[in-house]
């Protein structure tokens, strides 16, 4: 058994034709930085190259159908100046089956296969079998299409076949850094965790942002404990809805526990039943039923958290939480935070606001509730950096307000401190208060993915690159899924453009665009490291989608706009894309 990969180049006698010498070059050309060195790179044996085309052998199917990505996704850039009847394009078919090997070649229906999907396959495009589809399903990101049964030419049953259309291949090929579902993450060296969305059992799909909350509240009790690594709620929140592999969400958030669970909410009483999962074997180590009246659920979700962490780990049965802070005496205030944090995740202008208007109320109902001051806060000064705030300037000092309010209630509350203190250097430039804020909010909870983001953004504001790369590094690998990944991979960009480390810089960036197409942050670091690079033709292409989405961006009112802190190198990349001054 083994994962064959044919590629060949479409039409390649017309451009013979066209051009003998010059096409045979470019191809020579091709095999020497770019085929050649991917098949190396994805562990492959070239079997034969036919000249205009190659057969590869694979171990792994999933080697072998990033490696046709990754091959593509280069062709493709190469060609981007490149007049199109003058592009040399390649299909490529990749099939699990068995072979035969003789004198160094290979034989067989895997073979035959794999070059007849080839055959359909459209320029650019990859086809794969259903076989080698049930290999790196979840295991492979990018665009796979159904494409039903298909009759193979001299293949004898027709075959189901699944495609990897031309134009998701730039998306779906992006380097992997530093995280992607393509590959198991390694597991941290503690005890780790990830608690999945709970199953609303209330009958009534409107309480859903109660069991929500629930995986919110217990998520939040349980990254106290230092001892513990836990997933951030943004990344387990994207299994909501959907069929779960135990073993398979171990892998893909890097974590050897998970835990799952249900919430019923009738009548003024609360049911919790939770049990929590060996992710290595899909043992079940723990299961238990919380119940009561509503009026006892910070009760419950603490007795449960403690039986979590007596499971995993009972040396830190009573370990330093305390939530008092962040809970309130009102239920109805509860409640409304709840409902709030729904809408804050959305990551919308009317998000925001809808999550400001429920947060304000629970602080009118209880204006002592340090958790709705630092919601409220927080999505002011969303509004601000997000360009949603009518009046900035108001907006500023009222989130300023809310957040100083919170810490006043609560001076342990690390999602407060990490926001004051990102926007203590952005707005006030007093880096050494502000490093030392976020330093406390991570000392405070070394589980938060936010306040790790917040320490990324204002090390780098601060000059400080190296500390800003770490920061984003940790904030990914505890949310890996995270929808607002985007940002943070285009803030580790910037900052390894600012230690003149411009390839991880560009394979950063397209991590960004890959999760958010409309960022143009990531295409400002995108035309930076291009240009620095030399690669120009690349860097004037990202420049001018900059343009497309900012009409009116001029270098010098950005910096004037930002303030005086991007490095140096990231301005002068900037001027070197062709970005008017």
């Amino acid at each position: 058994m083994a994962a064959i990969l044919a590629a060949d180049v479409v039409g390649s006698c017309r451009l013979i034709g066209i051009d003998e010498e010059g096409t045979l070059a470019q191809l020579k050309a091709l095999r020497k930085t770019l085929f050649d060195p991917k098949i190396a790179q994805h562990h492959g044996r070239i079997v034969k190259n036919t000249g205009d085309g190659a057969l590869v052998e694979f171990a792994s199917v999933v080697d072998a159908v990033r490696c046709a990505d990754d091959v593509q996704r280069g062709v493709a850039e190469q060609n981007t100046d490149v007049p199109q009847d003058k592009r040399i394009e390649f299909r490529v078919g990749i099939h699990l089956g068995d072979i035969i090997i003789a004198d160094d070649d290979i034989f067989g229906d895997g073979v035959n296969i794999a070059v007849r999907l080839e055959e359909i396959a459209e320029p650019g495009g990859i086809c794969i079998s259903d076989d080698a589809h049930r290999q790196v399903r979840g295991k492979v990101e990018g665009t796979f299409e159904d494409m039903g049964s298909q009759n193979l030419k001299n293949i004898a049953e027709p075959m189901r076949v699944w495609r990897i259309p031309k134009d998701s291949v730039s998306a779906s090929g992006m380097p992997a850094y530093p995280y992607s579902g393509y590959a198991a993450l390694p597991l941290p060296d503690g005890p780790s965790i990830a608690i999945l969305p709970f199953q609303n059992m209330s009958g009534d799909p409107d309480q859903d942002y109660f069991a929500d909350g629930m995986v919110d509240e217990i998520t939040t009790a349980l990254s106290r404990f230092k001892s513990l690594f836990v997933i951030a709620r943004n990344s387990s929140f994207t299994y909501k809805s959907k069929p779960i592999d135990i073993k398979q969400v171990g892998r893909e958030l890097g974590v050897r526990y998970v835990l799952e669970g249900s919430v019923r909410k009738a009548a003024g009483k609360i049911r919790i039943i939770g049990q929590l999962i060996d992710a290595a074997t899909g043992m079940h180590l723990w299961a238990d039923r919380f119940e009561g009246d509503l009026s006892d659920i910070f009760a419950l979700q603490d007795r449960m958290t403690e039986s979590i962490v007596s499971a995993i780990a009972p040396k830190m049965f009573r370990a330093e939480i305390d939530l008092a802070a962040r809970r309130s005496n009102d239920l109805s205030a509860y409640d409304l935070c709840l409902r709030a944090n729904s809408h804050l995740y959305s990551w919308t202008r009317g998000g925001s606001a809808e999550a400001l208007r429920l947060a304000s109320r629970a602080l009118e109902i209880d204006p002592r509730y340090g958790y709705a001051a630092t919601l409220a806060g927080s999505c002011h000064l969303s509004n601000v950096f997000q360009g949603w705030a009518a009046d900035p300037k108001s907006e500023l000092a009222e989130g300023l307000r809310l957040l100083r309010l919170a810490l006043s209630i609560d001076g342990n509350d690390h999602d407060a401190l990490s926001i004051l203190g990102c926007a203590t250097a952005f707005f006030f430039i007093e880096y050494d208060t502000a490093r030392e804020m976020v330093d406390r909010a991570i000392a405070l909870n070394p589980n938060a993915a936010f306040a790790w983001e917040m320490r990324g953004w204002t090390y780098q504001r601060a000059g400080e690159p190296e500390e800003a790369i770490r920061s984003f590094d940790r904030a990914i690998r505890l949310s890996p899924f995270d929808p607002w990944l985007f940002a943070r991979f285009t803030g580790i960009g910037i900052a390894y453009i600012g230690v003149g480390r411009f390839d991880k810089a560009v394979a950063a960036a397209k991590n960004a665009l890959q999760k958010n197409q409309k960022y143009g942050a990531a295409y400002q670091c995108l035309a930076a490291a291009l240009a620095h690079l030399g690669r120009h033709a690349e860097a004037r292409k990202a420049a001018t989608q900059i343009l497309e989405i900012e009409p009116h961006f001029r270098i010098s009112e950005w910096v004037a706009c930002t303030g005086q802190w991007q490095a140096q190198m990231f301005i002068d990349g900037l001027r070197k894309a062709g970005l008017p001054d």
